[in-house]
């Protein structure tokens, strides 16, 4: 058989195998896997690109070592799912590397991370100044968790005794220059209302809005096709907010 059939018979099905696996695995965020994730990631898709393209072997010995590595993947998922104390040792647990404040050396030194790893991540946080700290946890996918001192936590409406009306989750109304008229009724609304509120936008037709969406609070967003913003040669020449 044409070597170039051969990989492309392989390929097939390693990128077939690698879907269904990961189905079957549940699927994370990058920014969720733990070390271990990773690395079985990376291992289970090694596995696959040989079986695509080493022709120097057959091919089931790859794709009985991918189902292998698969299993035991899913395998710990289930321990991990029923046995806490399992889970503990296989994903890790998280970890408070400060505490009121002060930073835990010894925890640090256990997790073999620097403190200027530390303060890289809190400056991803928005944090900038450790004494706005209160607590840091470092969690096992390798994120941290930040909780401020009182003083420097944000004000809320709470805060001010305002009570406020809730948002909501915005529900589309129009895309593409197409009305949901599903969604309308499920927020109380009619096209006439909708039409109404474009026309009071300067919009004639629904065919010139890319996106409408309106919120429990009412708020309606509305975004045309053609945007009358005015054309920036430079980066320079804008003085909006940036």
């Amino acid at each position: 058989m044409n070597e170039g059939l051969v990989v492309l018979v392989r390929a097939i099905i390693g990128f077939f195998s690698l879907l269904i696996f990961a189905r079957i695995l549940g699927k994370e965020q990058i920014s969720q896997l733990t070390f271990f994730d990773y690395i079985l990631g990376i291992t289970i898709g090694s596995i696959a690109s040989e079986l695509t393209v080493d022709l120097s072997s057959r091919a089931w010995p790859h794709w009985v070592g991918l189902i292998t590595w698969a299993s035991l993947a899913y395998l710990m998922e289930i321990i991990s799912l029923k046995w806490r104390y399992a889970a503990k040792y296989i994903e890790g647990e998280p970890a408070i590397v400060i505490m009121n404040g002060r930073i835990m050396e010894d925890v640090l030194r256990k997790m073999k991370i620097r403190i200027s790893d530390i303060m890289v991540l809190l400056r991803n946080k928005g944090v900038f100044d450790l004494n706005e700290v209160d607590y840091v946890i470092m969690e096992p996918n390798g994120q941290i968790s930040v909780l401020k001192k009182s003083e420097h936590l944000p004000l809320t409406p709470k805060d001010m005794n305002i009570s406020v009306s809730p948002t909501g989750i915005s529900t589309e109304l129009i895309y593409d220059g197409e009305i949901f008229e599903e969604n309308l009724r499920e927020m109380n609304k009619d096209t006439k209302w909708l039409m109404k509120e474009l026309k009071k936008r300067g919009i004639k037709d629904v065919s010139e809005v890319f996106l409408a969406t309106l919120n429990d609070a009412g708020s309606l967003y509305v975004d045309k096709y053609k945007d009358n913003i005015k054309k920036v040669k430079d980066i320079g020449d804008y003085k909006g907010p940036y």
